[in-house]
């Protein structure tokens, strides 16, 4: 177990395996919890580091969540590559974690080789968000498997977070917070735009989402899996994990 301060608090992170340096960003409400289970698809070829955000997990809780909370996990995630002194890292980030992860590399491109955004909406939330959100949170708290989701990932106060989170994101998008902290068209960083046809929890034109954000950009590439739900990270694990390490191959070696 291991820790770094960030504005005066402690934010959790852990390590497995060796090589280039590889950090998964985990979405809304989860945790590094999800991504050990993914560990042994990468960790033979990687120096994987798993974080979890600030009021997440094992790290330091907080009284409420910045609607900016992309941007703000984005800047974790550069204090930790600074912390860890590593050199230039990749990353993944899924759903949330794929804003955090697109933010950090526009804050910081010399910090990151690639990043890999997985199964989130793109460039705005989708119209339907906040309703969306809302009826989705009300019925994973009713459901016995949702909240012994909630409980693995985040621990006994499980749905203080969770409440914190749904309040900040309604915020987000009640005062139509910008996503991207930097204009899109300023990442310089090769990007894997990655999803699943089927995830019902993205917008439903997914791939033309992606494909007008990858045509603003010099080196981008995307993929949606016909199959799976939300996020194809792990409901195409096997899949997905190949693909990631073709990508940073390509733009590493």
């Amino acid at each position: 177990m291991a820790y770094f301060n960030y504005q005066d608090k402690s934010v959790f992170y852990e390590e497995y395996g060796q090589g280039e340096p590889l950090i998964f960003l985990h979405g809304n409400t989860a945790s590094s919890k999800m991504s050990e289970l993914l560990m042994p698809l990468y960790e033979e070829n990687f120096r994987c580091i798993l974080i979890d955000f600030l009021g997440n997990g094992q790290s330091d809780r907080v009284e409420s969540f910045t609607p900016d909370m992309w941007h703000d996990e984005a800047l974790q995630t550069v204090a930790l590559t600074e912390h860890l002194q590593c050199g230039k890292a990749s990353l993944i980030g899924t759903s949330g974690g794929a804003w955090a992860a697109v933010n950090a590399a526009l804050e910081r491109p010399d910090l990151f080789h690639v990043v890999i955004a997985d199964s989130f909406d793109g460039r705005t939330l989708n119209e339907d968000f906040s309703t969306n959100l809302l009826s989705e949170r009300k019925m994973a708290k009713e459901d016995i498997q949702s909240r012994e989701f909630y409980e693995w990932c985040q621990g006994a106060d499980w749905e203080k977070v969770v409440d914190l989170d749904t309040e900040a994101l309604l915020k987000c998008a009640e005062e139509k917070r910008p996503l991207f902290h930097k204009p899109l068209k300023e990442l310089k960083t090769p990007i894997l735009f990655m999803g699943s046809r089927e995830d019902e929890s993205c917008r439903n034109n997914i791939e033309e989402e992606y494909r007008e954000m990858a045509s603003m950009l010099s080196e981008s590439s995307i993929y949606l899996f016909p199959k799976g739900g939300h996020p194809s990270l792990f409901s195409n694990a096997e899949e997905a994990a190949t693909l990631i390490k073709n990508f940073i191959s390509q733009h590493i070696n």
